[in-house]
């Protein structure tokens, strides 16, 4: 029975190794595609509204009436 939790412990620091072995670059990836949509983002609210897009309603003024 020993054996076996032995064997079950080494198994799962392998696999836990393995996975913190990954780390960097799953977080730089991450970063990289955060850095990606930021850019998306930021090109698409330079570009404005679409031409074919209707006009803005102008906002209606309550004193006026």
């Amino acid at each position: 029975m020993s054996f076996l939790i032995f064997v079950a412990v080494v198994a799962t620091a392998y696999f836990a190794w393995r996975i913190v072995d990954q780390l960097p670059d799953i977080v730089y990836r991450l970063s990289e595609i955060q850095r990606d949509l930021a850019e998306i983002r930021r090109r698409g609210e330079d570009a404005g509204p679409a031409p074919d897009a209707p006009p803005a309603p102008e906002p209606e003024d309550e004193d006026s009436t």
